[in-house]
């Protein structure tokens, strides 16, 4: 495992044929200067790429050289993402490795000395989506019931309380929720809300009692008069930020986890629907999540059914808090 004399001990440790080690201590070089890597991101770099170069070796049976790397296929790429996969390497960690993979590459390419397309054109692992945490249903009520305390003003105390009532009660996105319009008070005490959400799709969410009796709480105490429905202190759309800012400051009073955010009660709302016996496909409905489009979609899903799920499953229902 050693590059040719005259190289430094780091580029010296890769394993790789002489040609192929003098590009490599020209590629650090480059990165120190001038992309000017810290210490920290430049050990990243040596390490992804002089781990792909060390499978190479065991998989070709030798040091690789400046000619390997120009000859490899789709297939020795995929046999050394199964290698990566089999050691149950993170699909975050794979991608940061091929990224340098392909800048080494694309550093070779500017040199005139490799060019290689099926490395160019591999694409990243497909990252997981990270969804925050549910609260549990004692926090969950200890949300709505303390947000208000945060607001000496009492039409804002209010106003804070029906919104994350909303949230937790509907399985609401915040922005979603922050786009209803005064004439959807119709829509809340009637319990049916049609809510237009991502791609401008819409979905039938039922509503239930307590979250419009919070809304109309919050209307009749509020001074403004005019759209939209959730409003700021001086009377103009309610901040998205103001709401986390709240939501974080509750959650540090309440010494609640640090996933407490406006997101975690509408994924709180799916958590405890499914604990509670609901049916996964009306919770995805409710949710917004399956390719929908506009009021055709819901011809395949009784309202009817989509409501009683939702009463006989929701904490909030059942308890009648």
């Amino acid at each position: 495992m050693a590059g040719p004399e005259g190289l430094s001990p780091a580029a010296a440790a890769f394993l790789a044929a002489a040609d192929l080690g003098e590009q490599i201590e020209a590629w650090r070089q480059w990165l120190g200067v001038e992309r000017r890597a810290s210490a920290h991101t430049l050990a990243a770099y040596e390490r992804d790429l002089a781990g792909f170069l060390a499978f190479l070796g065991e998989y070709q049976g030798g040091p690789p050289s400046l000619t390997n790397l120009r000859s490899l296929t789709r297939g020795d790429l995929r046999a050394w993402l199964a290698a990566r996969a089999g050691r149950g390497l993170k699909a975050s960690s794979t991608g940061r490795a091929l990224s340098v993979l392909r800048g080494f590459y694309r550093f070779l390419a500017r040199r005139k000395l490799v060019e290689n397309a099926a490395v160019l054109g591999l694409r990243n692992p497909k990252m997981p989506r990270a969804v925050p945490k549910a609260l549990t249903q004692a926090e969950a009520a200890d949300v709505l019931e303390n947000i208000g305390e945060l607001s000496e003003e009492p039409w804002v105390a209010k106003r804070d309380a029906a919104l994350l009532t909303l949230l937790y009660g509907c399985g609401l996105r915040l922005g979603e929720a922050l786009s209803l319009r005064r004439r959807d008070q119709a829509g809340l005490r009637s319990g049916r809300l049609t809510i237009t959400g991502k791609g401008r799709k819409q979905r039938l969410v039922p509503v239930l009692a307590v979250v419009a009796a919070a809304v109309d709480d919050y209307v009749a105490a509020c001074p403004h008069r005019h759209d939209p429905l959730f409003l700021g202190v001086r009377g103009g759309p309610l901040n998205p930020r103001i709401v986390q800012g709240s939501l974080q400051r509750l959650r540090l009073l309440l010494g609640l986890p640090a996933g407490a955010t406006p997101h975690a009660l509408r994924h709180s709302f799916a958590t405890h629907l499914l604990a509670g016996g609901g049916d996964l496909r009306a919770i995805q409905e409710l949710l917004g999540h399956a390719s929908l489009s506009t009021t055709q979609r819901y011809t395949d899903v009784d309202a009817a059914g989509l409501l009683a799920v939702y009463d006989r499953a929701h904490p909030r229902a059942t308890s009648g808090k």
